[in-house]
């Protein structure tokens, strides 16, 4: 069965999914940030199947968040390094673990503590405007098609519709 490409989707959401494409490949990038690079250190760390490490390894090379690297050579082994993409990837990472951390933690707490070592603060992460520094919520932010939307679809009543400022059906009860 063949999965269904987002990548030209007119959408950066879609086109994020569609170099993602499933949960192994979060967990490697997850495993890079806390500092593995190894193939058998990504074996022995998410227990994945060697085939689909393979494949996530590959499009996660391809997408550019990752280089590959000799660090052996009889056998020839790679490690795997975060590109300059790739590690502009890491607020990603950081605020998906905030939402776990909050809605999904148990009654022990939180897994896993993020330390800032700049102010020597454990912290979190979270969303804010990059002009005021406010925090992001969904209520205060309203969206519109902007110079990389397709101009052949902005006639569509669909796209005029989803775009077109206004009420938000969800925003009623925010």
């Amino acid at each position: 069965m063949r999965r269904t490409s987002f990548d030209s989707w007119p959408c950066s959401i879609a086109r994020t999914v569609d170099i993602l494409g499933d949960g192994w490949t979060l967990l490697v990038l997850r495993e890079v940030f806390y500092g593995e690079s190894r193939f058998d250190g990504f074996i022995d760390s998410l227990g994945i199947a060697r085939n689909t490490l393979t494949d996530r390894l590959r499009r996660l090379e391809n997408a550019g968040l990752l280089q590959r690297r000799p660090y052996q050579s009889e056998p020839v082994r790679h490690e795997y390094l975060l590109t300059d993409k790739g590690r502009d990837f890491f607020g990603v990472l950081a605020a998906i673990n905030a939402w776990g951390d909050r809605w999904l933690a148990d009654d022990d707490g939180i897994p896993v503590v993020m330390h800032h070592t700049a102010c020597a603060h454990d912290t979190e992460a979270t969303v804010v405007c990059s002009s005021c520094g406010e925090p992001l919520h969904h209520q205060d932010v309203t969206v519109r098609t902007g110079p990389g939307y397709p101009a052949r679809l902005l006639d569509s009543p669909d796209v005029q519709a989803r775009f077109t400022p206004g009420e938000h059906p969800d925003r009623a009860n925010a």
